[in-house]
């Protein structure tokens, strides 16, 4: 390991990116808590709770899969996949939670607001808050709640309250935005819990840290993972060649990368949500087609017009639909230490049902972006070299999106005897 990283520095900056852009009533708020969370950082109790809770509530450490199957019948490089989807509540978005839940408690904070687009971060926010006894409300775009319904229903059925955005494009960006002006009314008793590595100093970090438990499993478990396929390696303890994870706004992705910039022969890719294309303008990929702005706190690359003006976004994924990427992510590019690729609405969905029907897994949308792109990679590598997939989230509140893609009406009996039949000829 040879790459000195240090980032962010003590007012929150990647290089030109990050900081805190916030109004003055919110400037008390992310003061204390950024005064909370440098004082537990560290702490050996604070981070002995969070690991017991991650052992004994989430299911950690979440295993790395070898996609047999799907290597050979791909060919070149094998592919691994690290199952953060076996979580508790689905995704890797309850590692964050639990550590910014145990924050609110200890700042005396009761209530908790959160936003959420795939409803995962939502998911994972109200089952803490219900286990830590929180008020929780979730705010989320109108339009992310009638594709994810499942979603809304099991976050009622935990006790939050969910508040459909009506405004803009009734996404992911809205439901940001509203969370923000609630946390401005209700400083004196809400935290909210942001769901990725976007937002004022410190959330980038924070989450981070909170999600780096991702990579530093993964760097334990690959060397055994590789040896068992007899691929051997150098000093650095066979780790993979290629680690790839969906990018929206990021923290999957910034969770299993952070571990690994210091691994020069590890090559880091994330995947955005190139939509109907690159060039189509129905896109979600802000740093291969946006510019340096500030959004939701922080300056980092987002879309926007001439003007300076949020254009609207597209993606297949409620996850990924964000016209913004964190901070580091946009560092990472800017130094070149991670490569950020586009993957089509068309390519991830192709990607979700090729698990499905190889590996007997069913991917969340954001999870078949990185997917896709894997098995594009695997072809041009050789089948003694490794890609290291974040399997981010599980897919069973994307199978209504996914059905009525595929022209099925989800509810509707006949038709589903008629998809299980077209299933088994598969």
């Amino acid at each position: 390991m040879s790459l000195s990283y240090d980032f962010p520095d003590a007012a929150g900056h990647f290089g030109p990116y990050g900081g805190t852009f916030a109004s003055e009533t919110l400037t008390h708020a992310i003061a204390e808590l950024r005064e909370a969370y440098a004082r537990y950082r560290n702490d050996p109790e604070f981070l002995a709770e969070f690991a017991d809770e991650l052992k004994h509530f989430v299911g950690r450490p979440s295993p790395i899969y070898h996609a047999a199957r799907t290597s050979r019948e791909i060919g070149g490089a094998q592919i691994y996949l690290k199952r953060e989807d076996l979580n508790h509540t689905g995704a890797h978005k309850i590692n964050n939670v639990i550590g910014q839940a145990m924050l609110a408690r200890r700042m005396g904070k009761p209530r908790v607001i959160a936003e959420t687009g795939a409803g995962q971060h939502g998911v994972a926010t109200a089952t803490i808050c219900a286990r830590y006894g929180l008020e929780c409300v979730v705010y989320m775009g109108a339009e992310d709640v009638k594709r994810q319904s499942p979603n809304v229903y099991r976050m009622n059925l935990l006790g939050a309250t969910v508040v459909p955005v009506e405004s803009g494009s009734r996404t992911l960006k809205d439901a940001l935005n509203e969370a923000m002006r609630d946390w401005v009314t209700n400083v004196e008793n809400t935290f909210y819990i942001i769901g990725t590595v976007a937002g004022p100093h410190p959330y980038p970090m924070m989450v981070r840290d909170f999600q780096r438990v991702i990579g530093l499993e993964c760097i334990e478990q690959m060397p055994a993972m590789l040896a068992a396929q007899g691929i051997v390696g150098e000093a650095e303890g066979r780790q993979p060649d290629v680690v790839v994870a969906c990018v929206g706004g990021g923290s999957n992705a910034m969770g299993i990368f952070h571990p690994y910039i210091p691994f020069p022969g590890v090559k880091l890719v994330g995947v955005e949500a190139a939509g109907q294309g690159l060039d189509s303008g129905k896109h979600s990929a802000s740093i291969q087609r946006g510019s340096a702005g500030v959004l939701h706190g922080n300056r980092t690359y987002i879309l926007q017009n001439d003007d300076g003006q949020i254009t609207e976004t597209h993606s297949i994924s409620a996850g990924l639909d964000y016209p913004g990427v964190g901070p580091e992510h946009a560092y990472l590019a800017d130094i070149r230490r991670a490569e950020y690729v586009g993957i089509t609405d068309d390519e991830a969905l192709a990607a979700f049902h090729h698990l499905c029907r190889a590996e007997g897994i069913i991917p969340a949308l954001e999870s078949s972006h990185a997917v896709a792109y894997a098995l594009k990679l695997a072809k041009t590598m050789r089948p003694d070299q490794s890609i290291l997939v974040n399997l981010s989230g599980r897919g069973d509140k994307d199978i209504g999106t996914v059905a009525d893609l595929s022209g099925v009406d989800f509810y509707d009996r006949p038709s589903m005897r008629g998809l299980a039949v077209k299933g088994g000829k598969a």
